[in-house]
């Protein structure tokens, strides 16, 4: 797509999320200072569950003088989000915190996060791809810095498709006709394990087709999880797992583990994050599995984006000034992605949204479990394609738990998520548009 068209489209969108967030929004009291005006440094507390976190704060500490953070590690998910929550009720939170993009306009417009417009929306401007950028503008405020971008891309097995005469997919007509292959040559085998347990691979892959599961009318929020798009994307998913095509194994269990590790599937739907996993997950199947572009509806290149990390200021920091430099620095120098990689037992294949961490990032990873595919190349090339435009909303924290109740109907899911979404809108006393 065009680079004019990809930016119109991307402020369009952003124009919409600002009026509504922009009445809702509490945060950006513009509190600060920093200076400790005694000589003595500035103490960042920092909490985060990301691995190499500890790690990253101690070079920066190494290489700054006049800030200092003091790390601690937090649980991820649920638990952490309300560890978050209670501390900045108490008047404890930290200076600076890790947050998932789908997380943040509930957050900010709850008024739990500090504006940081004058410290970082420049930075954000300059430093990052347009398609994170709606994530973290909302209101008209910069409310997080991005850390890694989330492309979804296609890894399969080489040798079964090579065993089963499949060629790689480049239209999800031609993954259901690479599933039937598969299945008919070997009944025990799969195309992908899609039993439900995670709603954002849903999203992402709805994402992909043009759903937009928020948006504002006026000064009202729309939801639109039930919609054509997601429709479309629920009832294909759906189809292939009533066909025994696709395996209803739920994810992030030992089941989908072992499915993955013991070639009963041909493919997983993953994101740039992934690849990480893979030497760790399933080391027996090194130089098996290929790594592709996610298959599209009509043939050209796009994808959506599956999870996703940024840095936030929670409301009642102290010290906003120096968090924001110690923000910049952790998404944008390279020494601070050196440091958080090379502390690592295990890869990690997170692509930075700054471009330019990037080749600091490729060069800590080991290719030879891909058949020395460039890993970083392709996630930044699908990167290239994420469908710009998508914007969380403030109640998805809710709607992805109704949707994880919903089990592995997808279509259930949508619909499930749709009516979570309209109630958990109108139950913060916001206006639902019709």
């Amino acid at each position: 797509m065009p680079r004019n068209v990809r930016t119109s489209r991307i402020a369009l969108a952003a124009s919409a999320a600002s009026l509504t967030l922009l009445v809702t929004a509490c945060g950006g009291s513009g509190s600060d200072s920093s200076a400790p005006g005694d000589g003595e440094p500035v103490t960042l507390t920092f909490w985060s569950a990301t691995a190499g976190a500890k790690e990253t704060a101690d070079a920066f500490n190494k290489a700054h003088t006049g800030i200092k953070v003091r790390f601690s590690l937090v649980p991820a998910g649920p638990e952490g989000v309300t560890k978050l929550s209670n501390a900045v009720k108490g008047g404890n939170a930290p200076d600076v915190a890790t947050m998932d993009y789908s997380a943040l306009p509930e957050y900010a417009s709850e008024g739990n996060l500090e504006d940081l417009t004058a410290g970082s929306g420049d930075l954000v401007k300059k430093e990052f791809p347009e398609a994170v950028q709606s994530l973290v503008n909302l209101g008209g405020s910069t409310w997080a810095v991005p850390f890694d971008v989330t492309p979804i891309q296609l890894f399969y097995r080489k040798d079964l498709f090579e065993k089963y005469g499949v060629d790689v997919p480049e239209t999800w007509a031609e993954y259901r006709t690479a599933a039937k292959k598969v299945h008919r040559g070997d009944p025990d085998i799969t195309i992908t394990n899609f039993g439900g347990g995670d709603p954002a691979l849903l999203s992402g892959l709805a994402w992909q087709a043009g759903a937009r599961w928020y948006g504002t009318e006026g000064d009202a929020w729309k939801v639109n999880i039930d919609d054509p798009a997601s429709r479309k994307v629920a009832a294909y998913w759906d189809d292939l797992l009533a066909d025994g095509l696709a395996s209803r194994t739920p994810l992030w269990g030992e089941g989908e583990t072992k499915e993955r590790a013991t070639g009963k599937v041909a493919t997983i739907i993953g994101a740039a994050w992934s690849a990480g996993n893979f030497p760790v997950s399933y080391p027996d199947a090194k130089g098996k599995w290929g790594i592709a572009p996610l298959p599209t509806w009509d043939g050209k290149p796009s994808t959506g984006m599956y999870g996703g990390t940024s840095y936030v200021v929670p409301k009642g920091s102290k010290h906003t000034e120096a968090a924001a430099e110690f923000i910049k620095w952790v998404t944008t120098d390279p020494e601070a992605m050196t440091a958080r990689l090379s502390s690592l037992k295990t890869p990690s294949s997170a692509l930075p949204a700054n471009e330019g961490m990037r080749a600091a990032a490729a060069k800590e990873f080991d290719n030879s479990y891909f058949g020395d595919q460039d890993v970083y190349a392709l996630a930044g090339e699908a990167a290239e394609t994420i469908v710009p435009g998508w914007t969380w909303g403030p109640v998805q924290q809710q709607v992805t738990s109704a949707q994880l109740a919903a089990g592995g109907d997808h279509t259930r899911m949508l619909s499930t998520g749709q009516a979570k979404g309209e109630k958990a809108v109108t139950d913060r006393g916001l206006k639902l548009a019709q």
